[in-house]
């Protein structure tokens, strides 16, 4: 393993909390504890979520995203440190700040850019992956293999963070109650401009936003509008917004996802997401069961590899 990635290995806890959630804004802790043994580790049936959640540190092998964004693995993972001039890591009790070196190159890149761009103080980094990616214990379907990251959309502030404010600490919920637009008094123009900053990598092949914040994006955009169509508005993603990257040259094993619409997506496919059914869904007459868990012959056949690697 480089020795730049031991000595980052060693500035973030080598051990998983157990809490029953881990999404964007759930706290963490400033004691994590080891998650026990399994009793019975290769049983086929064993979800594959437990074996990667008790991964410290990445495959000592060379770097590779293995399957797709929402099923696969990663290996020879990069750990973004958890302190740059223009970034800072939270929720560092999650040990998710590791990624595909393309990833985590683009995301220091474009750290520096929003700072000169926008007069963004710095990004806050929230989830990238699992130090072997892979499904997590906790929290999101995809984050597997390196490639995708989580951005609040909360400037770092002009100092370095404490232990405990990276794990307790919110970001700003950029969504009005209505949930129909933005919260004009905490959405700025810098904020567009750090997203479109984002769009504009050549890398960049998605980035995730509630529908109220694309809303707010397709309204104030002026100039070229083209990186609109890589903006996408999904559940959630009130308090922050997650880049995908495409799928880096030289991993034939990394599934790409279909490249989006060729639209700025600004028309009337948004009225779906201000439905009545979107914003005050009702609960079905009948609760569906719940998917049962990816095991690791859901997974690429390479990532029994990546997760048998030293």
């Amino acid at each position: 393993m480089p020795i730049r990635r031991l000595i980052l290995a060693a500035l973030v806890p080598a051990l998983v909390a157990v809490a029953p959630h881990a999404f964007a804004q759930d706290k963490g802790t400033l004691d994590p504890r080891p998650l026990p043994p399994l009793a019975h580790p290769d049983d086929p049936a064993t979800p594959a979520k437990a074996l990667f959640g008790r991964k410290p540190l990445p495959a000592a092998l060379p770097p590779h995203s293995v399957g797709f964004y929402a099923k696969g693995c990663l290996a020879g993972g990069e750990a973004l440190p958890i302190n740059g001039p223009t970034w800072q890591v939270m929720r560092l009790s999650r040990n998710r700040n590791w990624g595909h070196p393309a990833l985590i190159g683009m995301l220091e890149r474009l750290s520096t850019k929003v700072h000169k761009v926008a007069g963004w103080p710095g990004l806050l980094v929230g989830d990238i992956a699992q130090p072997r990616g892979g499904p997590m214990i906790t929290g999101h379907a995809s984050h597997q293999i390196g490639l995708d990251a989580d951005i609040w959309l909360t400037p770092m502030p002009n100092r370095l963070l404490s232990r405990n404010e990276r794990e307790d600490m919110s970001a700003v919920n950029m969504v009005a109650t209505s949930r129909l637009d933005i919260d004009p008094r905490v959405w700025t123009p810098k904020h567009l401009q750090v997203i479109r900053a984002a769009a504009e990598e050549p890398e960049v092949e998605r980035i995730f936003v509630n529908a109220a914040i694309k809303k707010a994006l397709c309204r104030e955009a002026s100039g070229n509008r083209a990186w609109l169509f890589k903006v996408r508005p999904m559940y959630g993603h009130d308090y922050h917004f997650h880049i995908r990257i495409k799928c880096p040259p030289g991993n034939p094993d990394c599934t790409p996802q279909e490249p989006p619409a060729a639209s700025d997506g600004c028309g009337h496919e948004l009225d779906y997401w201000f439905s009545d059914a979107v914003l005050h869904p009702k609960p079905p007459p009948v609760p569906p069961k719940p998917k049962p868990p990816l095991t690791m012959a859901d997974l690429p056949a390479a990532c029994r590899q990546v997760l048998q690697a030293p």
